[in-house]
């Protein structure tokens, strides 16, 4: 690949030598150039035009840095000469969409400095691109990754706030929806129209034979809205839609998609974007007789734009959306793939220690599977705009003598108060009575118990947050937890939004609540100032950068433990996940310091003795008190 990489330097050198764009992307091109051509070869090189794909794509990168502006490639130069400047614990992120918390893009200009008075460093938007009205899948079915859905505001506007949020030391995040378009997309349009070439972009058939024969081993993603894994077109002809008939996956086996989905990523990366969660990783390649879900050629396909991006916009980072098996969702990490993912395991987990009052599942993952290569991070959640899958590992359950189908019932039950005594009040979300598979929609509040108002539901969420401040990556905040929106129960009314009950938890921004953030007596002043007190905490506290975590066994099956940096100077985080006072008995302590002060209460400790924990109570141990 090295003479190939010779090769085209030199072709697209001729015309641009000349150009103050050309010295620094041909070094760039140049470090990372033979490992794009790599990933490109496995992928196309079979083909006898590979080089001219290669040619094409190289250009769309010179053209990608070229229209780069300088303050993004100081940035590039920053974050370059500090790969690991994610993993601090100033980072704390939060996600919402904009016009439903703000109105838009001018409304969430206007509110940065509550963003800064929050701690925010990091900001994802949900989809802002062009999409179809009403059905859209929340902004992810995009019609134009150029344009932007009216009632938000311009693309001028968006630029504008990622100028602002940057300025304020906030990362913009937005997706990069790339396994998949619109229907009304303009490629879309034309492949309905017969156009050959933009036929070639999606995966359509003229009758059931093929899809018949991937069906065979591809699951169904969304049964609600259309069996299978393809719709029919009006003519006859089959589309591969994995989630919406509205949403045509794209065929990467041809590599204009790749070529055409690159220029359309750093036209993105372009506005001022510091992060692309690149949705739905996992189904971006197909091959028959396969699940068609994390191929190789998938984690290919990343390695290719992340080094695409590392030439033609260095500071971008890629963040992976990946709810599958956690041995799967950790091979897309890395600092040649992407550099953070979500962490639907924890995520599963925190509710399930809820649920059961036992964290012997969410112990193990802290120990087997929380660790990441090295400049890569976890984004730890307690929810997100999606619903909530039990994605934990049956055989990680097996070892506790848990049966994972069994259990993911009971979980489904309880989330949705049809279990005894439950304080959850979650709805289904694509309930399948053939498979029994189901996940759950509702706000964190609405799950934890505030809805009707449980002694307990301010001190659950508050557990939850501070496993996600304290356990190593990037927190993130969904916008209206820290006040305990509510369950948006209106959106059954609203016809275009009634089959799909994850609009239960995107609720519009509750004023109400945010002006009684600074009131004490109140549910939203009580979690206001219980996650600021926590946010600080972090912000002061080094030894929470990064992810490296050792477990810490309490022998109490409801009482989690978990140490962060080293024994003289770091902090051991305990928390009860019991509405029931647990006890640490005194041996389990015994290894360490006989004091200590806990940092949330600001009460020292002795360790020498039992310890006992309220009812959801969290610890922050200052070991060298």
């Amino acid at each position: 690949m090295q003479a190939l990489l010779n090769t085209l330097t030199e072709r697209l050198a001729a015309a641009r030598a000349r150009q103050a764009a050309w010295p620094p992307f041909a070094q760039r091109l140049q470090a990372h150039g033979q490992r794009l051509l790599d990933e490109l070869h496995h992928l196309y090189g079979q083909r006898e035009d590979f080089a001219e794909v290669a040619e094409r794509l190289l250009a769309v990168a010179y053209e990608g840095w070229r229209e780069r502006s300088p303050g993004l490639r100081q940035l590039d130069a920053q974050r370059e000469a500090t790969p690991d400047w994610f993993a601090s614990e100033q980072m704390l992120g939060a996600v919402c969409y904009a016009d439903l918390w703000a109105g838009g893009f001018k409304g969430l200009q206007a509110q940065i400095p509550y963003f800064k008075e929050l701690g925010l460093s990091y900001l994802h938007l949900m989809p802002p691109y062009l999409c179809p009205q009403p059905h859209n899948d929340g902004g992810y079915a995009v019609s134009s990754y150029r344009d932007t859905q009216p009632q938000l505001g311009s693309m001028a506007e968006l630029r504008s706030l990622a100028t602002q949020l940057r300025k304020a030391g906030i990362s913009l995040v937005l997706d990069f929806v790339f396994n998949h378009t619109s229907d009304e997309h303009a490629w879309a349009q034309a492949a309905r129209a017969g156009d050959p070439a933009y036929s070639g972009y999606y995966w359509m058939f003229p009758d059931r034979g093929e899809p018949d024969a991937y069906e065979q081993t591809v699951r169904e993603i969304f049964p609600d809205e259309h069996p299978g894994a393809f719709s029919q077109l009006p003519d006859g002809r089959w589309v591969w839609t994995t989630f919406h008939s509205y949403q045509w996956d794209l065929n990467y086996s041809n590599p204009e998609v790749f070529t055409a989905m690159a220029r359309e990523m750093l036209f993105i990366a372009n506005l001022g974007v510091d992060f692309l969660r690149m949705d739905a990783v996992a189904f971006v390649w197909k091959r028959k007789g396969t699940p068609c879900e994390n191929l190789p050629e998938a984690h290919r396909l990343l390695r290719a734009y992340n080094a695409l991006a590392r030439i033609a916009a260095p500071s971008l980072m890629f963040k992976s959306e990946a709810i599958v098996h956690p041995d799967d969702v950790v091979g897309y990490i890395s600092p040649e793939e992407c550099q953070v993912s979500y962490n639907p395991l924890q995520m599963a987990l925190l509710w399930n220690s809820l649920a059961t009052r036992e964290v012997n599942l969410l112990q193990y993952a802290l120990e087997k599977r929380h660790a990441l290569p090295a400049h890569t991070a976890w984004v730890n959640y307690v929810r997100s705009h999606d619903d909530i899958g039990w994605t934990f590992a049956d055989e990680d359950a097996a070892l506790y003598g848990i049966k994972g189908f069994d259990h993911r019932q009971f979980l489904n039950k309880f989330f949705v108060n049809r279990f005894e005594d439950s304080f959850a009040r979650g709805e289904p979300f694509q309930d399948n009575p053939v498979t029994g598979d189901c996940r759950i929609s509702g706000t964190a509040a609405s799950l934890c118990g505030l809805a009707q108002g449980d002694v307990h539901g301010v001190a659950r969420m508050l557990l939850l947050y501070g496993v996600v401040l304290s356990s190593g990556g990037i927190p993130l905040l969904y916008l209206g937890d820290e006040v305990g929106t509510l369950n948006d129960h209106g959106y059954g009314k609203d016809a275009h939004k009634a089959a799909d009950s994850r609009w239960l938890h995107r609720p519009p921004r509750d004023e109400a609540r945010y002006a009684q953030r600074h009131d004490p007596t109140s549910q939203a002043g009580q979690l206001h100032a219980g996650l600021r007190q926590l946010i600080a905490l972090r912000r002061h506290l080094p030894a929470l950068a990064g992810g490296c975590l050792q477990a810490f066994w309490t022998h109490n099956p409801a009482v989690l433990g978990y140490q962060r940096g080293p024994l003289d100077d770091g902090v051991l985080v305990l928390g009860n996940f019991s509405e029931h006072p647990q006890r640490v008995a005194a041996p389990v302590l015994s290894a360490l310091p006989a004091r200590a002060l806990d940092l949330v209460s600001g009460r020292g400790l002795a360790l020498d003795q039992d310890l006992t924990l309220q009812p959801y109570q969290q610890l922050w141990l200052r070991l060298a008190a």
